[in-house]
């Protein structure tokens, strides 16, 4: 082997080889914690899932937008009339004889005239056009798969589907074509059309244009265009994808959030997990929370295949029988129920539910006809569900107590090793009766988990330390499910990292957490901040998406505290007032966990003062310390990475590393040192 082939042989086996290291048995002084503290959790807001994550490129191609799911919304939304070269006809929005129940709207197109008409070129025909969100990027080279269904009702037979870029000016000019195929379509019942879409050159505002070529009627529904280059070939759009990757998460929350049990409309919007597995024109869309329309082309297949690929445990979320705490215009709900609650008599299909989705997800497909649909899928063996969690942050009411525990133990009594996660309500703070509520359920119940949600302005998240008074003798443990400092500035980073210190130190109590939201596109931001938000081209990642990154790479199983003393820190008491001028405490922290699987010790020191500080490093106990990878996060405090500038990146060193030092923390920064032993 020669030199170069043995080197990159050797670094080969350097990155593959972190994994394959011998366990090794953890040096006395540390504390067992929860190497699952750093997940992700994702709910379809601000088109996270539609024109984000799932890679479909056509927006609305069911045609079943409404009016219930925004002002000025119907079937046509998205879409818009093309009639090259003066052609003629009509477009009719249809709800007879669909392709299934579950997507009954389609569009009947009706060509008069096709052909060109003065001195129009060869470009002709009578169609419908749809621009994508916010226009189709296109790559040259890159393949597209085109599909849509189709029958015919008349005389019309061809039509042209054409991927465009138009043209500006006066007289009309035809667009600039970048590929197209023709079908006949010849059957009177619904048929699927494929077809691939080679681009001849780059675009990033590209349309779909179905064109009727010929006199007559054509009905059309489910047009769909995905690039064939999506994250691991299973549908989702790869940058996206890839960033969620690269955080090294290791669970997944999904649906949502509120998308769990409607957005206060009562139960119809509620998210239903087996409407959205199946063939795509058979799963139902969904009035979104925030205002538009899921489509469910991200249904639970892809999610738990996704978790799967990403090696991260799926925790689903399904509802309980009680509707949004928001439901009827209420929210702080004191002392004024704002619930609906279904009937008890009713519950058995909601506790089915749950059972359902175990099934689907472990069960057998020689004995479960649940588990046969996850193969039929193309997954036969099981995705290994071990977590379920059972609503998000309702009021902890009677009625929610008694559709909790109906639902807890039709699934322990089938299942007792699922882990459930309950919750605590919409606000976790200390003195709120959800709070006390929701962990008195959680006691009686001996409930695993309990999921905790709070959103705050830095100044709490660097002035408090909760996690340090809760009792140590419960048997439930605490999941921080939703959180996230209240602006997207490198000062809330550092408030939110050392937080995430806190709960590492406290990390036999809390047993995962994660960021909310996930995702904001460009054009269609719900609520801030993010943790990456996006445009049809790239996403930009924020100074919190670098921090929840290196919590993400440094798991571990034990926690060592008595490693790294600070010098001269800044340190404010739990909840006593801060003093007049001083918006913050607790500015700078630290945390030593070692993960024996991999043999990796991890230190991470955080600074949010306007001061340097010294860390003075021992960590005499663990043996082979030579070298460390530095991983450093600095700037000023008011720095935030966007769309056209990203001035806070992580910056990494190879250092020597010693059994004791002293690192320099500069103002304003976090420090990751990453040694293999």
């Amino acid at each position: 082997m020669n030199k170069r082939l043995m080197i990159g042989a050797a670094l080969l086996a350097a990155t593959m080889g972190v994994t394959a290291q011998k366990a090794m048995k953890a040096p006395a002084g540390g504390k067992a914690i929860s190497d699952e503290l750093i997940g992700i959790f994702f709910e379809d807001i601000s088109n996270a899932a539609d024109g984000g994550l799932y890679a479909e490129l056509v927006q609305n191609g069911s045609f079943e937008f409404s009016p219930a799911e925004r002002d000025g919304w119907g079937a046509g939304t998205a879409w818009r009339l093309t009639r090259p070269g003066h052609s003629l006809g009509t477009m009719e929005v249809r709800k007879d004889k669909p392709i299934h129940p579950n997507n009954p709207t389609y569009m009947r197109l009706y060509c008069e005239r096709a052909k060109e008409y003065y001195d129009y070129t060869g470009w002709k025909g009578f169609g419908i056009q749809n621009d994508g969100f916010d226009g189709i990027s296109v790559k040259a080279g890159e393949k597209y798969n085109f599909s849509i269904f189709m029958r015919n009702i008349g005389d019309a037979k061809k039509v042209r589907i054409a991927l465009v870029k138009n043209q500006e000016g006066f007289p009309p000019k035809d667009p600039k074509l970048l590929a197209d195929a023709i079908f006949d379509v010849t059957d009177n019942t619904w048929k699927q059309y494929d077809a691939v879409l080679t681009a001849d050159s780059t675009c990033q505002n590209a349309s779909i244009q179905i064109l009727v070529l010929d006199k007559g009627y054509i009905d059309v529904d489910m047009v769909s265009l995905i690039p064939q280059d999506t994250y691991k070939g299973h549908g989702l759009r790869k940058d996206l994808a890839q960033a969620l990757a690269d955080l090294q998460p290791k669970f997944m929350r999904f649906p949502g959030g509120c998308v769990v049990h409607g957005g206060g409309d009562g139960f119809w919007d509620t998210y239903r997990w087996k409407t959205t597995i199946g063939p795509k024109e058979q799963r139902k869309g969904l009035k979104n929370t925030w205002g538009y329309h899921q489509s469910m082309g991200l249904g639970y297949f892809e999610y738990f295949q996704f978790c799967e690929d990403l090696n991260m445990e799926p925790l689903p979320i399904l509802p309980c029988g009680v509707s949004c705490q928001g439901t009827n215009g209420g929210w702080g709900m004191y002392p004024t129920q704002a619930q609906d609650a279904c009937p008890m008599d009713e519950m058995d299909e909601w506790a089915q539910e749950a059972l359902d989705l175990i099934e689907w997800a472990n069960g057998d497909p020689a004995t479960s006809r649940w588990a046969k649909m996850r193969a039929d899928a193309g997954h036969p063996a099981p995705f290994n569900l071990k977590y379920l969690g059972l609503g998000n942050e309702e009021k902890i009411s009677p009625e929610f107590e008694e559709r909790f525990k109906y639902i807890y133990k039709k699934v322990m009594e089938k299942y007792p090793d699922i882990v459930i996660v309950g919750t605590a309500g919409p606000g976790s703070h200390p003195g709120n009766p959800d709070l006390e509520n929701g962990w008195k359920l959680a006691d009686e119940l001996g409930m695993p988990i309990i999921d905790e949600h709070y959103y705050e302005p830095n100044k709490y998240f660097l002035s408090s330390r909760q996690y340090n008074y809760y009792p140590r003798d419960r048997k439930t443990k605490v999941y921080l499910g939703e959180y996230a400092a209240k602006d997207k500035k490198l000062i809330d980073a550092l408030a939110e990292g050392l937080y995430l210190l806190h709960v590492e130190r406290n990390g036999d109590i809390v047993a995962m957490t994660s960021y909310a939201p996930l995702f904001a596109r460009k054009t269609n931001t719900n609520w801030n901040p993010d943790l990456i938000y996006f445009d049809n081209e790239r996403p930009y990642l924020t100074c919190s998406y670098y921090v929840q990154q290196l919590f993400g790479q440094s798991a571990g199983q034990y926690y060592y505290g008595d490693c790294v003393t600070i010098e001269n820190p800044d340190v404010a008491p739990l909840w006593q007032d801060l003093p007049e001028g001083q918006e913050s405490g607790y500015l700078q922290g630290q945390s030593v966990v070692l993960n024996v699987k991999t043999r990796q010790l991890f230190v991470k020191l955080c600074n949010a003062g306007d001061q340097a500080k010294k860390a003075h490093i021992n960590l005499s106990r663990f043996k082979g310390v030579k070298t460390a990878v530095k991983t450093t996060l600095t700037g000023q405090p008011d720095d935030e990475n966007n769309y056209d500038k990203q001035p806070i990146v992580p910056q990494k060193e190879t250092i020597k590393m010693k059994s004791k030092e002293t690192i320099d923390l500069a103002p304003y920064s976090f420090v990751m040192l990453q040694i293999q032993l």
